[in-house]
C-alpha cells in the first residue's frame, strides 16, 4: 500500500506510457488488419486509410469506446480477492500492457495479424493466475470470451457470405451490372450510415451527457443514413463509365462504383473497431490510474476519465501510422483475391458484427471478424477463391498469442514486482 502513495505519480506516468505503447500496437497490428479489405481491393490508397483511421478510429475510441473498457478490465480478474493488495494489482496490469505491446510489436514486425484482445487478456489471466492466485481469474468470464472469438467470426462470415450474395443476386449476375449497381449501392451506403449512427447515439453519446431513447436513436440514425445516401449518389455521380475499361476485367466500372462504398464501409469499420479494441489498452491503465488516484481502493467498476480514452485514441493512430504496412498486406492481399465489391461485403459485416458486440459490451475479436467475413466472401465464390496455407498460418498465429501474452506478462509482473515492492 505504501509504495501505491510514495511512487503514485511514477507509476501512473509508467502506466501511461505502457498503455500509449499497448495502444500504439493495437494501431501497428489491428488497424492495419481493419484497412487491409479496403487497401488490398485498391478501392483506397494507404494515405487515405491513415487518414480515415486518424479521424474514426479516434471518434470510435472516445465516443463508443466505455462499455467493453469497463468489460475487460473488472470482468476478467475477481477484484475483491486483491483488495488486500492493491499494489499486486497495478503492477500486474502494468506488466499486461507491457506484455501485450511487445507482442504486438513482434507480430506486427513479421506480420502476423494477430488479436489484440487475446494478447491483452491472456496477459491478464498470466499474470493474476501466477501472481496473485487462481482464484481471482474469472474462468466463467474466460469460458464466455473464449465462445465470442468462435461466435465472432462465424457470425461475421454468415453476414459477408448473404451480403456478396445480395450483389451477386442484385448486381454482378444481371445483365446490365454497370446501372444495377448505380440503383442499388446508395441502398448500401444508406445502411453503412443507419448501422455506424445507431452504436453512436445508443451507446457513445452517453459519454457526453446526451441519453436518447432507442426511438429516437433510430429516427436519428435513418435522418444520418439519408445523409450519408444522398452524399454517396452525388460522389456515384461523378463516376465516369468507360466501357474500354471492361475489356480486361467484365466489372471493371462496377467496380469503381463499390470503391465510393468502399470509402464508406472503411470509415464504418475504423469507427467499430476503434469502439471495441481501445478497451484493450486503456482497460488496464483505467484500474492503475483508479486504484492509484483512490489511495489503494479496489473496485469493481469505475469511471473510464476522458484523458484516458484519449490517450488510447492517439496510441492507435500512431501506431498505425508508423508501423501498420505490413499487416495491411498479409490481410489485404494474401487471404482471398479482393475487389471492392468483396472487400464491401467483407467489412461492413465485420463492422456490423464489432458495433454489435461492442454495445453489448462483449470483448471480441476484430481480427477473427474481419478474417471470418473475409472468408465469408471467399466461400461465396468457392473454396478455391480461397488461400488456405496463408489462414492457416493465422490461425496457428492466433493460437500462439494468448500463451505468449501470458508468459510474457508473468515475468514482467516479476521484474515489476522485485523493483518497487
Amino acid at each position: 500500500m505504501e509504495v501505491l502513495v510514495e511512487h503514485g505519480t511514477l507509476i501512473i506516468i509508467m502506466a501511461c506510457v505502457f498503455g500509449f505503447f499497448m495502444a500504439w500496437g493495437v494501431g501497428a497490428n489491428d488497424v492495419a488488419n481493419a484497412m487491409g479489405t479496403s487497401v488490398g481491393s485498391k478501392a483506397i490508397t494507404l494515405k487515405q486509410a491513415i487518414v480515415i483511421a486518424m479521424v474514426f478510429e479516434f471518434a470510435g475510441a472516445y465516443l463508443a469506446g466505455g462499455a467493453v473498457t469497463s468489460t475487460i478490465r473488472s470482468g476478467i480478474t475477481d477484484a475483491s480477492l486483491m483488495a488486500d493488495r492493491p499494489d499486486l494489482l497495478v503492477f500486474g496490469m502494468m506488466s499486461a500492457l507491457l506484455a501485450a505491446g511487445v507482442w504486438l510489436l513482434i507480430a506486427s514486425h513479421y506480420g502476423w495479424p494477430v488479436s489484440t484482445t487475446h494478447s491483452i487478456i491472456g496477459a491478464i489471466v498470466g499474470f493474476a493466475a501466477i501472481g496473485i492466485s487462481v482464484d481471482a481469474v474469472h474462468w466463467s468470464k474466460i469460458g464466455t470470451i473464449v465462445m465470442s472469438w468462435v461466435i465472432s467470426p462465424v457470425t461475421a462470415g454468415f453476414i459477408a457470405f448473404w451480403l456478396f450474395r445480395s450483389v451477386q443476386y442484385l448486381i454482378l449476375d444481371t445483365k446490365d451490372p454497370y446501372d444495377n449497381a448505380k440503383r442499388y449501392v446508395p441502398y448500401y451506403i444508406f445502411l453503412v450510415g443507419f448501422i455506424i449512427s445507431m452504436v453512436t447515439m445508443t451507446k457513445g453519446l452517453k459519454h457526453i451527457g446526451l441519453d436518447l431513447t432507442f426511438t429516437q436513436s433510430a429516427l436519428g440514425s435513418a435522418v444520418a443514413g439519408g445523409i450519408t445516401m444522398v452524399i454517396g449518389i452525388f460522389m456515384i455521380k461523378r463516376v465516369k463509365h468507360n466501357p474500354a475499361d471492361d475489356r480486361d476485367f467484365h466489372f471493371t466500372n462496377v467496380e469503381k462504383i463499390f470503391a465510393i462504398l468502399m470509402l464508406f464501409t472503411a470509415c464504418a469499420m475504423a469507427f467499430a473497431h476503434g469502439s471495441n479494441d481501445v478497451a484493450n489498452a486503456v482497460g488496464p491503465l483505467a484500474a492503475v490510474v483508479s486504484v492509484v488516484n483512490s489511495g489503494g481502493e479496489v473496485s469493481a467498476r469505475s469511471v473510464v476519465q476522458p484523458w484516458i480514452l484519449l490517450l488510447g485514441g492517439a496510441g492507435i493512430v500512431a501506431g498505425l501510422i508508423m508501423y501498420g504496412h505490413k499487416v495491411i498486406a498479409t490481410v489485404g492481399q494474401n487471404i482471398t483475391e479482393l475487389t471492392p465489391s468483396r472487400g464491401f461485403a467483407a467489412t461492413l459485416a465485420a463492422a456490423a458484427t464489432v458495433v454489435v458486440a461492442s454495445g453489448t459490451g462483449l470483448p471480441i475479436s476484430t481480427t477473427h471478424t474481419l478474417v471470418g467475413a473475409v472468408l465469408g466472401v471467399g466461400l461465396a465464390r468457392g473454396m478455391a477463391a480461397l488461400n488456405l496455407r496463408i489462414i492457416g498460418t493465422i490461425f496457428i498465429s492466433w493460437i500462439v498469442t494468448l500463451p505468449a501474452g501470458a508468459l510474457l506478462s508473468i515475468i514482467f509482473f516479476f521484474i515489476l514486482t522485485a523493483i518497487f515492492l
